[in-house]
């Protein structure tokens, strides 16, 4: 399962489809609906994914230049941008991701292969350059979820499930919040282990129902527990 930024341009540009084919379909109704993230409507979602996309070319062309150009302005001109833009209809919202993703694509295409090792400056700390595409991958994959617009986690393409699930779990490793567990992925030939695995629970299904219960966004009800019980309580995700 790579995380090779070219490698990646190919199933980024399928899931953008997928989620431009579905924002094609959204009424002016459904735009202004509620997301399944609190406060935000489908609209606050979409008009994010673009303004990251515009944050994910600022970071490339950071690391294509060596200038310190930050992904946001600030983090309230970040919220006053989704702001502003969750107003508006499909059609626009629709242009706007369109376009958004057209200058995230050109900006890659930029990247001389030495640029690709440089680090840059995310919201959340530094991160590698090479993990900007795989970056932007999860955002169009994750969100399209939040849109509660008929895509859900099992429609994740199994490669994308997976990278999630070894991410989420290697960022529990390090949080002494996260409960011990063993994840066990159904037709896989190894599990995962999150903290001491003796006496620790198993938790067994697919890897994208397991995605999506660590990330929040699904209940785990297709998840099985040994011993029988409640499964885990992990911490939130980012």
């Amino acid at each position: 399962m790579t995380t090779d930024p070219l490698l990646l341009t190919g199933e980024l540009a399928e899931a953008t489809d997928r989620l431009l084919r579905t924002v094609a379909g959204l009424s002016a109704a459904d735009a202004a609906a509620q997301s399944l993230l609190p406060g935000w409507t489908r609209a606050h979602v979409l008009t994010h994914l673009a303004r990251n996309a515009d944050g994910f070319v600022n970071l490339l062309t950071a690391a294509r230049t060596g200038e310190p150009i930050p992904m946001y302005a600030s983090p309230e001109a970040r919220a006053a941008d989704i702001e502003a833009g969750a107003g508006r209809g499909p059609a626009d919202l629709l242009d706007d991701l369109r376009r958004s993703g057209r200058r995230f694509d050109a900006a890659v295409a930029e990247m001389p292969v030495a640029a690709w090792g440089a680090t840059v400056q995310t919201r959340r700390g530094p991160w590698p350059a090479a993990l900007l595409v795989w970056g932007r991958l999860r955002e169009v994959e994750v969100h399209h979820v939040d849109l509660a617009a008929g895509y859900r986690p099992a429609d994740w393409p199994a490669a994308f499930a997976h990278r999630l699930l070894h991410e989420v779990t290697a960022g529990l490793a390090g949080d002494p919040a996260a409960p011990a567990m063993v994840l066990r992925v159904d037709g896989a030939g190894h599990d995962i282990v999150v903290g001491d695995p003796e006496g620790a629970p198993t938790v067994t299904g697919p890897a994208p129902e397991l995605a999506a219960w660590l990330t929040g966004r699904g209940t785990g009800e297709l998840l099985t527990v040994v011993p029988d019980g409640p499964l885990p309580n992990p911490p939130e995700w980012i």
